[in-house]
């Protein structure tokens, strides 16, 4: 880095450096001009010698050029870089994480935890909640109702344990509640490990009602009486409608005792049929893309057949 300041630019040294590294230690590989950028860049993201052996140190090089790559400010890259540490994400998990913007969604979600959850366990409850959550591995009709998005999410389980975060075990579906002579079903139900409590989680389609938070009230009081045991702390209910206004969801978890946080979830919605009537399919891209390789094939046969 001295030399490239020394010398300038036009001198190349990054290149002569690659190459005089490659004939000192021949058969070492990752000493290209390529990954010389990045080491440099490596260290003026980080210059302070207490990060490169506590965090930098602990992520495989792909990690670290993907943080290089795709994020410049360098408080973003230091909150994903603890986050991929802490959790053990493989680099296609964290470029999908910084994709989704996880750092700006995470903790957004409006609840009543601070008066309903003793501390600490409020302010971790409030860090495991997002808002929105990213629900794009789902295509749906614009009036897909909650049944079809919820079986959406179980056959995507995989992908929805990694958008709700650590620490959360599935339970069921549509799990029944005996309360007096009357059946009622929980939407999908998970326990979390971290907080060692049930989680209840509801799903609506449309703009947040006020009378969902207090049904799912009511499903957390017979969770806490039906399932919770001496060791489990209160069950915590997840609220996911498709939007909210914060104003009415704050009024509604006012009054409420049981822990409850309000959501706002984002799916990847189908083309109407009119419009995917006109929109090639991937079999006609498909079929597009062979024939053209066909042609290029016939063109070359042919040239070679005049040489």
């Amino acid at each position: 880095m001295v030399r490239q300041q020394t010398e300038g630019w036009g001198a190349r040294v990054i290149d002569r450096l690659g190459a005089d590294l490659q004939k000192e230690f021949p058969g070492v590989e990752g000493y290209s001009p390529r990954n010389l950028k990045y080491m440099r860049s490596l260290a003026e993201a980080w210059p302070d010698p207490e990060i490169v052996p506590q965090l930098v140190a602990l992520l495989p090089w792909g990690h670290l050029r993907v943080l290089l790559d795709q994020l410049k400010e360098r408080e973003q890259r230091e909150w994903y870089l603890r986050a991929a540490v802490e959790y053990g994400w493989s680099r296609n998990v964290l470029v999908l994480q910084i994709k989704s913007g996880l750092r700006e969604r995470e903790g957004k979600a409006i609840t009543n935890f601070q008066r309903a959850l003793p501390p600490p366990d409020s302010d971790l409850a409030e860090q495991v909640l997002k808002d929105p959550y990213n629900f794009d591995f789902l295509t749906v009709t614009s009036e897909a109702h909650e049944r079809e998005i919820e079986r959406g999410l179980l056959i995507h389980l995989r992908d929805l344990l990694l958008e709700l975060g650590r620490g959360f075990a599935f339970v069921g579906s549509q799990v029944p509640l005996e309360v007096g002579d009357e059946t009622f079903y929980i939407d999908l139900l998970f326990y979390h490990v971290r907080l060692h409590c049930y989680f209840v989680i509801e799903l609506k389609t449309g703009m947040f009602k006020p009378e969902w938070a207090g049904k799912l009230n009511f499903y957390l009081s017979a969770v806490d009486d039906l399932f919770r045991t001496g060791p489990d702390a209160p069950t915590i209910g997840l609220l996911l409608c498709e939007s909210h206004r914060s104003p009415i969801v704050e009024y509604t978890l006012r009054s409420i005792d049981k822990p409850i946080g309000v959501s706002s979830y984002r799916v990847t919605r189908e083309l109407p049929q009119p419009i995917r009537q006109e929109v090639p399919t991937v079999e006609d891209l498909q079929a597009v893309v062979t024939k053209l390789r066909d042609e290029m094939e016939s063109l070359r046969q042919e040239r070679s057949d005049e040489e």
